[in-house]
């Protein structure tokens, strides 16, 4: 029996080891996109560069440990491709596309599951449109076929501005290169300013243009399937600030409303932040870009959160403002229903055509009227809101595939396809006070619509949410109490 036993052990691993061979070569590639919407960006850049050049992109590089991968923005933008050391050459001239990737590593995707690869060719292809797949050892030579041998070469295009490859925005990520920039102990160039070296030392005839200006313009106009993505991450985002309200209560810590979003995020499917969470309780929230988390929150403190979720890579940006203890104060009333009907004023002046400057203009003339008659707590808080009318940055920035996304939206006609943030704001500094709430706005053809309209912000809607319990309550946190190791002989501790 027991040699009956081993011999049928041994038949089942043969027999199921084929099947497990096949279910490690399932692909996995995006479902957002149709390969055509990929083709017709990729048509985009070819318009933009013309004929007499070339483009030449690179994707992110592999990450260390037990990190996940993701692509950066742009190259996702352009072939939805998510393999690490990943190459695209867009030859102007001939209006074709071909996409470098590593070689097939065996041992790796037996651990962690099939990744496309160069010898993926035929359904690389296939998935994005693109026309040909080599090995990454093809670029070089590629580029000498590009038209080097028949001078004068053309005109090379690539990137120059840093990569988004997660919760980062350009504008941060500028700031922390000229941090490193003026390091003397680190000093490393970007990887767009490397692979400008590496071209320009093997091959100088080509001349090195930034693409940057006219991937950014691509980019500020959204398709159907962007802006599905986008409402998607929008109704995350509102939900999960919706879920920190309910579990918000005098005691509750800062951290545990991120964690209450964070669930709302992860069970809906979002593989990560759009950003660190911002979530200050009184006074923190004066600081902008608060994200330590740390304190507990207090009866009678207002509470600020600004979150949303990395949604297969495009994200949204929602702030709310709430009290503590479920009731705004008369004071706060004023000031936060000051907030409330600026956002409605901005947004009743959006649609195609007009400019940030013309909404804002508009807006804070309403405000005035607005005024008229208001009473409010102190001379500190009636300042606040007049310097409110003058105050620009209520029209905010861009919203896509990074919180603060490439492209202008001030200073330019709106058009249609457009998202980015309105987002009224006052600062009380005697009080160490900041009020604001943040609501994403699509430009429609005839108008606007607010993606994040349906997150509560009306004084009573709010109380009524926080009234209710949420996570936090559902699953408080775990005490825990520190073991206390056994006494040895003679009063030591072991």
């Amino acid at each position: 029996m027991r040699s009956l036993r081993s011999w049928c052990l041994v038949t089942g691993l043969l027999v199921a080891m084929p099947l497990a061979a096949q279910k490690q070569d399932k692909h996995y590639y995006q479902t957002d996109f149709a390969a055509q919407e990929f083709m017709a960006r990729r048509s985009q850049v070819y318009d933009a560069i013309g004929r007499q050049s070339i483009a030449v992109m690179q994707g992110a590089s592999g990450v260390p440990g037990f990190s996940v991968f993701r692509q950066s923005n742009d190259f996702y933008y352009l072939t939805g491709v998510e393999s690490a050391h990943a190459y695209l050459l867009l030859n102007g001239r001939t209006r074709s596309a071909t996409l470098y990737l590593p070689h097939r590593d065996e041992g790796r995707e037996r651990n962690e599951g099939k990744t496309l690869s160069a010898e993926d060719s035929t359904l690389v292809k296939q998935l994005t449109g693109i026309e040909q797949v080599r090995g990454i050892e093809h670029l070089s030579s590629d580029l000498i076929g590009a038209d080097l041998i028949r001078p004068p070469a053309l005109a090379l295009y690539t990137p120059l501005s840093p990569m988004e490859t997660g919760n980062d925005s350009r504008d941060e990520l500028l700031a922390a290169q000229a941090r490193r920039a003026s390091d003397p102990w680190d000093g490393r160039p970007s990887r767009e300013a490397e692979l400008v070296r590496h071209i320009q030392e093997r091959f100088p005839q080509f001349e090195v243009r930034d693409l940057s200006p006219t991937l950014d313009a691509m980019r500020t106009i959204k398709s159907p399937a962007e802006i599905a993505l986008i409402r998607e991450a929008t109704r995350l985002a509102g939900l999960g600030i919706m879920e920190a309200m309910r579990s918000t209560r005098p005691g509750v810590y800062e951290y545990q409303l991120d964690a209450a979003a964070k669930y709302v995020f992860y069970v809906n499917g979002a593989r990560g932040d759009g950003y660190a969470s911002i979530i200050g309780g009184g006074t923190n929230a004066f600081l902008g870009h608060y994200f330590r988390k740390t304190d507990a929150l207090r009866s009678g403190d207002l509470v600020l959160m600004d979150y949303a979720p990395d949604y297969r890579y495009y994200t949204s940006d929602v702030t709310r403002i709430w009290p503590v203890n479920g009731t705004f104060t008369p004071a706060q009333t004023a000031l936060y229903a000051f907030i409330v009907a600026y956002r409605d004023a901005l947004f009743r002046y959006i649609k195609p055509g007009v400019t940030a400057d013309e909404v804002l203009d508009r807006a804070a003339a309403d405000m005035k009227q607005y005024l008229i008659g208001k009473t409010f707590a102190s001379p500190a808080h009636l300042q606040a809101v007049q310097e409110g009318l003058a105050f620009r940055g209520h029209f905010q920035h861009p919203v896509g595939m990074a919180v603060h996304d490439v492209g202008r939206v001030r200073g330019v006609p709106l058009k249609a396809g457009m998202v980015f943030t309105i987002d009224p704001m006052i600062w009380i500094p005697e009080e160490r006070l900041y009020i604001r709430i943040e609501d994403m706005a699509l430009v429609t053809e005839t108008g606007v619509e607010n993606l994040s309209g349906f997150v509560p912000s009306a004084v009573a809607d709010v109380e009524r949410v926080i009234g209710k319990s949420g996570v936090v309550q559902f699953r408080p946190p775990v005490s825990i109490t520190p073991t206390v190791p056994p006494r040895a002989p003679g009063g030591l501790r072991q």
